[in-house]
């Protein structure tokens, strides 16, 4: 089994091409096996060079309500105060604990995702 490390596109790209002809292969044949070491490889190199960042909590959320069909007046909701509901999607008001727990049980929105750092947008000035 004579297989090389990817250290680039080109090889990804011959790694794939090998892994897609090796698909269907007789579980535990020298075919089966290579398909499983190619498959490791190419997953790896795209871990490191191909990497997709999680959005952050704020576009998480929206993302759910625009694929669910859910508007402002649903989250605020799911929070109890349409204020709240408001400042945080505005980036006004950081996500609470008790805020993550509701979302992420009610919406199935990963608590990591939930929890990662994000920008608020400054205060506006008292009139």
């Amino acid at each position: 089994m004579n297989i090389r490390p990817i250290r680039n596109r080109r090889d990804h790209a011959r790694a794939l091409d090998e892994i897609e002809r090796l698909m269907g292969s007789r579980k535990g044949s020298p075919a089966a096996e290579r398909l499983e070491v190619l498959a490791a490889l190419a997953a790896a190199w795209e871990d490191r060079h191909d990497a997709i960042e999680a959005p952050d909590p704020i576009a998480a959320i929206r993302a759910h309500m625009t694929d669910s069909g859910l508007g402002q007046a649903e989250f605020a909701r799911l929070l109890g105060a349409r204020s709240l509901a408001s400042d945080i999607l505005n980036r006004r008001r950081a996500l609470s604990l008790g805020a993550i727990r509701k979302i992420s049980t009610a919406w199935n929105i990963p608590a990591d995702v939930l929890i990662r750092p994000y920008k608020l947008t400054k205060a506006r000035a008292a009139a």
